[in-house]
């Protein structure tokens, strides 16, 4: 049997981080072992059959599992989650909603509630896009210029957590440790550092 743990890699590091924790510390509690990590890079414009998820569920045996954090993590839209999970079904594949605690063996009742979830989450990001849409509409209409201000900003992401940073520091903490301890990428915590002038362990 194996367990196959999909995660969909979008720009924002600590988005991933976020999955891979998820995703263990439920394996942690429900006792599974032996999990088999699969990043997926590509563009969520693609078909979900030429994506990882497609090829884990073409290749997947009666038996084993697929764990996701988010229903919305399988599919764009509603039809791709419900095509996956019928797929995943019908080999006997095992699909684990790691942040619902939901399991999805095909039965009609766990099926309905994951494509309802996934139907909830495509809408959300449609909203999220149009009301996105309509501020950038607006702003530009009252001649607002759009984009980030030329120069450095003044207030930066990290501020508050200034005091914070230099403790860690101060007590030889590298910058990755530190990265996990306030919840952001490395990078961003490398930017800030050099904004700073502040030296780190690598």
């Amino acid at each position: 049997m194996t367990n196959y743990a999909y995660l969909r890699v979008s720009s924002d590091n600590q988005d991933l981080y976020n999955q891979k924790f998820g995703i263990l510390d439920y394996c942690n509690k429900k006792q599974i072992s032996d999990i088999q990590f699969i990043e997926d890079t590509s563009s969520g414009k693609i078909s979900w059959k030429d994506r990882a998820i497609g090829k884990i569920v073409k290749y997947a045996k009666a038996g084993d599992a697929i764990l996701a954090a988010e229903v919305s993590r399988l599919g764009r839209s509603a039809l791709q989650v419900l095509e996956i999970l019928q797929m995943a079904a019908q080999k006997k594949v095992i699909v684990h909603i790691t942040k619902n605690s939901m399991i999805v063996d095909g039965s009609i009742q766990s099926t309905i509630t994951t494509t309802i979830l996934g139907l909830a989450a495509q809408i959300e990001r449609e909203f999220i896009s149009s009301r996105t849409k309509e501020a950038l509409a607006k702003r530009k209409a009252e001649g607002m210029k759009l984009g980030r201000p030329k120069g450095k900003s003044e207030n930066l992401k990290l501020d508050p957590f200034e005091n914070e940073i230099r403790n860690y520091l101060r007590k030889g903490i590298n910058k990755l440790a530190i990265s996990k301890l306030i919840e952001c990428s490395p990078s961003t915590l490398y930017l800030w550092l050099k904004r700073k002038k502040l030296y780190f362990k690598s």
